[in-house]
């Protein structure tokens, strides 16, 4: 037997560990006891070390009974003693709100010290000594343990700050200066949609290929593919800054882009080319179960050839409604190209301009023209896009943005000049060109089309025209 057995056995105490750091030396000695209350103070009284508290008896000797007890006459006021031990330094108190809360006490270079175990009964008997074993772990390794919870939690705060969404966040606020407004909050709407809910709230540097994959296909199992694309791309760029910040080792999206499926081949924006055609999508859109807002949306990209960007989040004040040449102004924030200094101005013709007229009187003149009527800002652009694609059934044969299209063919096809319809789509950057058509002969050039447009469209909505022929 050695020593240390040997006076184990003579004393009836069971050895306390005691880490210390010396020379990266771990000893072990058997350490005489001090009864205070029950609880020894074990420590090193020389030499800096680490040690917990042992028992004069044993460990390990409360039952749930007696811990539930201990409680109840803590709280009654008749209890004997205002800590139960469990011995190795474990005991159970009140605290003077009356909730029992397990602590364990430990010295650090002869300083006493209390880890807090966490509250009866979320924190049971068991799960409280398994966390003094923990402890006692920690030590052996000449480690403090309060202190090592104080870097954890600042590791998991630093790592609460760098979620995938604050990241994404940071990163869209970096995109402003070179996007228009539309096109900002329409990424941003993608992001809040499809990828916060599953990647939102993981720390950016946890994230993994297999998640992203998750998120792609998710989106291409609804049939957006097209937007599938997108968001992966948008993970892509947000991992980009997120390792260029030092925030992840390596971009988890690079090769994702292999699992989207292949999109069938067709036009990149159908469109169609003859009013006929044009009149079918206006008949069934009216026709169909669509909300009021949708529907008159739908009916001013039709009518102006505008983007859609700028059709759902068109205000009031862009409009001028009771001027002698009705008209519709959208800021240069709010367009696609942002490098030139005037606002775009198109002109209205007369069948829009009484049906934004009416429409005011219903909704008001402020805020947005198309305002959601589930709690955001104004509609989104799938609502329309969706509308026209499924419920009207026009998939692969004409898309929202194929109005731009059908205008732009159909009115150089009529006479009207490339400047003038170039104009009329934000495609002119020259500021002399588009100063001319605001005044004199131009500007009734710009009347003409307007005026052209608004009658072609209303007689295709009617169907075909029907001659009376008397003889």
């Amino acid at each position: 037997m050695s020593k240390c057995d040997q006076l184990e056995e003579e004393m009836g105490l069971g050895l306390i560990i005691i880490g210390e750091i010396l020379h990266n030396r771990v000893s072990i000695f058997p350490l005489r006891s001090r009864d205070v209350g029950g609880i020894v103070e074990a420590f090193l009284q020389s030499g800096g070390g680490m040690g917990v508290s042992g028992s004069v008896r044993s460990i390990n000797r409360l039952t749930d009974r007696a811990v539930r007890a201990f409680i109840a006459a803590a709280r009654q006021g008749t209890a004997e003693t205002k800590k139960l031990s469990d011995g190795g330094g474990l005991f159970l108190t009140l605290t003077p709100a009356g909730t029992a809360v397990w602590r364990v006490k430990y010295r650090v270079a002869g300083k006493e010290k209390l880890f807090s175990a966490g509250t009866y009964p979320t924190v049971g008997l068991e799960a409280a000594r398994q966390q003094r074993e923990n402890l006692k772990t920690r030590l052996r390794e000449g480690r403090d343990p309060v202190g090592s919870r104080g870097v954890e939690r600042t590791t998991a705060s630093v790592a609460s700050a760098n979620t995938f969404e604050s990241v994404a966040l940071a990163w869209l606020d970096k995109r402003k200066a070179g996007w228009s407004e539309v096109h900002l909050q329409q990424s941003r709407r993608d992001l809040e949609r499809d990828v916060f809910p599953m990647l939102g709230t993981l720390p950016i540097g946890s994230i993994t290929s297999p998640m992203i994959a998750a998120v792609v296909e998710r989106i291409a199992a609804r049939g957006a593919i097209e937007t599938a694309g997108k968001s992966l791309r948008s993970m892509n760029r947000i991992f980009g800054l997120a390792k260029a910040s030092g925030l992840c080792v390596e971009n988890p999206a690079v090769g994702v882009r292999e699992i989207l499926p292949a999109r069938k081949p067709h036009s990149q924006r159908p469109a169609l080319l003859n009013f006929a055609s044009l009149g079918e999508v206006l008949r069934k859109f009216e026709a169909a179960p669509i909300s009021p807002t949708v529907r008159l949306a739908h009916r001013l990209i039709a009518s102006t050839a505008a983007r859609i960007g700028n059709a759902v989040a068109a205000e009031w004040p862009e409009f001028e409604l009771e001027s002698d040449h009705p008209s519709w102004t959208i800021p240069r924030r709010k367009m696609k190209s942002k490098d030139r200094v005037h606002d775009h101005r198109i002109l209205l013709g007369p069948t829009i301009a009484n049906e934004l007229r009416a429409w005011r009187v219903i909704v008001g003149g402020r805020g947005f023209v198309f305002a959601s009527p589930s709690g955001r800002r104004h509609i989104t652009p799938e609502s329309i896009e969706k509308a026209l694609r499924v419920t009207c059934g026009f998939e692969d044969r004409h898309s929202v943005h194929g109005w731009r299209t059908s205008f732009s063919t159909l009115a150089r096809d009529n006479g009207f000049a490339r400047e003038l319809v170039e104009l009329w789509l934000d495609h002119v950057t020259d500021p002399a060109i588009i100063s001319a058509y605001d005044h004199g002969e131009r500007l009734a050039e710009r009347k003409k089309l307007a005026a052209w447009w608004d009658t072609e469209l209303m007689w295709a909505q009617r169907g075909p025209r029907v001659l009376s022929l008397l003889g």
